[in-house]
């Protein structure tokens, strides 16, 4: 009785996905102890257990990052406005969102300094000092800070006016091996996602509407939430020399004479933990991926008081903490209590052991998603955990993918994707004539904007539904985040 009013109190605090899909999301991010609000406004404090995850994030992806020859470096947070200026697409882009310091001590500056929204400005003035010759080249620098992008509506980890990311910054001798690296940072991340996130994404190109202010091109991986609606995911970026024409880049080529290097950028940002709240949370709270969860295994004493409960469980603690992260809670809270804590907090597994389970050289085994419960015998759990921390993975994954399944569409007229858009969020695919007048249209009729063009492309009819011209590509519409 005590363990079901313990966890009926916990619960009632988390408002129900139907009820409210963006109140849960909120109940979520402060409940399970990931961010609080700061007393400036648009900002958060990103606490512990939320960090954690980050840092896992940041582990996995650097990881690949460098297994790909790219090299870590610090930029400084502050640009001066003539230098943010002399890309002109860049600087009207993020115009309307860039923080200003005028101030240092009690002296006003001679000149403005941005607070970077994004890096690419400082990076080609990097460029500018330590490029000389084609065999300085390729640079693949990668770093890990916050960036400020004055939002006019916030929502923890989605929209922050402050949020951590890591921005890759890359320069080439040739134009094929700057595409080549940003189709395989967009790939890098997809993997990613698809792999130690569990969430399927669509791969494909922005249209020039919604690509990147100054690149030539921008690729995106979009994912589904669990209400249908979208949520950009990462973006890689191709900028030709453009950026390099802009800020003098050169370097003395093999045929000795000046050219410029071609640059892409990349990144990924702590937005991706909001998508995994919107992926695979349910109404008890976050469910985590294991590759990215802080623990993967929290053990519960039942009734912690009995001779030799809290000495097994400790001993299980230090033989796990070898092949996953492990958490004991010994305090003296109730079970009960404790159970809805760690479910809030979406590890993957449980242990509860007790003494009838000492008894038989058993504990049980609990899967956050399903609840399923197992007895395993204690010699078991070494091979018992990782397989249910694997078949936990494959499972989240699936259950994402059947989401994303059910609520993707195909449409071949402006009636069809009305009536779809209107009925629920989804995904709807419709083929385009290419023209920025009915991407707009889209959006003034439907409520929808374009997600990106898939790789994957489908013929869906011969002609974009809005205008009736010969269509060229086919695009994912939707709602997003």
């Amino acid at each position: 009785m005590e363990k079901m009013e313990n966890k009926k109190k916990l619960v009632e605090a988390i408002t129900a996905q139907e009820v409210d899909f963006a109140q849960w999301y909120t109940d979520i991010c402060t409940k399970a102890e990931l961010v609080e609000y700061s007393s400036v406004k648009g900002f958060v404090v990103v606490r512990p257990y939320g960090y954690a995850i980050w840092e896992n994030i940041q582990k996995n992806l650097d990881t690949r990052f460098k297994a790909t020859g790219h090299e870590n470096v610090a930029m400084p947070m502050l640009i001066p406005e003539s230098l943010l200026q002399k890309e002109g697409e860049l600087v009207n882009g993020f115009a309307p969102e860039v923080a200003w310091v005028t101030m240092g001590g009690s002296e006003p500056l001679e000149e403005r300094l941005a607070v970077r929204p994004t890096s690419e400005t400082l990076f080609c003035d990097h460029f500018n000092h330590v490029l000389h010759s084609y065999r300085d080249l390729p640079m693949l620098y990668n770093q890990w800070c916050s960036v400020v992008r004055w939002e006019k509506s916030t929502r923890p980890f989605l929209r922050t006016r402050e949020f951590w990311w890591q921005e890759g910054h890359t320069i080439h001798e040739t134009a094929e091996e700057a595409m080549a690296e940003t189709e395989q940072q967009l790939n890098c991340y997809a993997d990613f996602c698809e792999q130690d996130l569990c969430m399927p994404v669509v791969k494909g190109r922005k249209t020039e509407k919604e690509k990147f202010a100054g690149a030539e091109a921008t690729y995106s991986i979009e994912a589904m939430m669990k209400d249908g609606k979208a949520l950009q995911s990462g973006t890689s970026h191709y900028f030709g020399d453009k950026f390099s024409r802009a800020y003098d880049v050169t370097f003395a080529g093999r045929d000795n004479t000046l050219q410029y290097p071609y640059q892409t950028s990349w990144g990924a940002s702590t937005r991706l933990i909001g998508a995994i709240i919107m992926t695979h949370g349910d109404d008890d709270g976050l469910i985590l991926p294991p590759a990215i969860a802080p623990i993967q295994v929290v053990i519960i004493p039942v009734a912690a008081h009995k001779p030799g409960v809290l000495e097994k469980a400790r001993e299980l603690a230090e033989g796990i903490g070898k092949y996953a992260r492990v958490k004991l809670d010994d305090s003296d809270k109730a079970p009960g209590w404790k159970f809805s804590q760690w479910e809030m907090k979406g590890v993957p597994l449980r242990i509860e052991v007790g003494p009838r389970d000492l008894e038989k050289n058993q504990c049980v085994l609990v899967r956050r998603d399903t609840r399923e419960k197992q007895f395993i015998t204690l010699d078991e759990l070494p091979t018992a955990i990782p397989a249910a921390l694997d078949a936990l993975a494959k499972d989240l994954y699936a259950r994402a993918l059947e989401n994303r399944e059910q609520r993707t569409f195909s449409a071949t007229t402006m009636d069809e994707v009305k009536a779809l858009a209107a009925k629920k969020t989804c995904f709807i695919k419709t083929m385009w004539c290419g023209s920025l007048a009915c991407e707009e249209a889209m959006k003034a009729e439907a409520g929808l904007s374009s997600r990106n063009m898939p790789f994957a492309q489908e013929h869906l009819a011969d002609v974009c539904p809005l205008c009736g011209k010969p269509a060229t590509k086919m695009v994912v519409w939707g709602v997003a985040y």
